[in-house]
């Protein structure tokens, strides 16, 4: 699909979780809620939760292999967070995100604004983060703009460690990308996040 504006640009940061015995860390939510994965049957409650993406979106992602994690609040979907494997893209960088097999990548995660400030996010990630551990995943990837603190917060008390931040530019067809390390992470985690963001 052509580029449809002359320009873009992106400010995030992106965060790692590996299964390195922190396995068991869980968050619990400050709300009785049921924390799960999704399946296609629940289209119509995803695709209403999500507002701006239709059921047969939702039913596309499905069948295409990627997963989707809930949080429920008296039946309702109040938190999800989808998980794909293999290669994803990322719209705001324009660019595709390729995963090793041991690895998942988290993306289009959201809280409705009714179930906000209660950890339900925080909760999700660290119960999708179990479960996928136990499926064999050895590494997560998360990332968000770098003005989203309500995500990296969440990042954060789920246990995930920061990586990286980066700058996307593209002017007039002109694409370029600044990374910028975290110090106190490895310079293979730095190197493996490098690889996954190859144009």
């Amino acid at each position: 699909m052509p580029n449809i504006h002359p320009w873009a640009f992106e400010h995030g940061t992106l965060w790692v979780r590996e299964a390195d015995g922190n396995d068991a860390l869980s968050v619990q939510p400050n709300v009785r809620a049921i924390l799960g994965e999704a399946h296609p049957e629940a289209a119509d409650a995803l695709a209403r939760a999500m507002g701006d993406s239709s059921v047969a979106t939702v039913i596309e992602r499905f069948s295409a292999g990627r997963r989707c994690f809930v949080a429920q609040v008296n039946g309702a979907i109040a938190s999800y967070a989808w998980v794909s494997r293999g290669v994803e893209r990322i719209g705001e960088l324009e660019r595709s995100f390729r995963m090793a097999p041991e690895e998942a990548y988290i993306w289009d995660c959201a809280t409705l604004p009714p179930y906000r400030s209660q950890r339900l996010y925080c909760a999700l990630l660290s119960h999708l983060a179990s479960h996928l551990f136990r499926d064999g995943i050895t590494r997560l990837w998360i990332g968000a703009s770098a003005s989203n603190s309500y995500s990296i917060r969440g990042f954060a008390t789920a246990g995930f460690q920061h990586v990286l931040d980066l700058t996307y530019l593209r002017v007039l067809g002109i694409h370029h990308l600044w990374i910028r390390p975290d110090s106190a992470i490895s310079a293979a985690l730095v190197k493996r996040a490098r690889v996954a963001m190859s144009a």
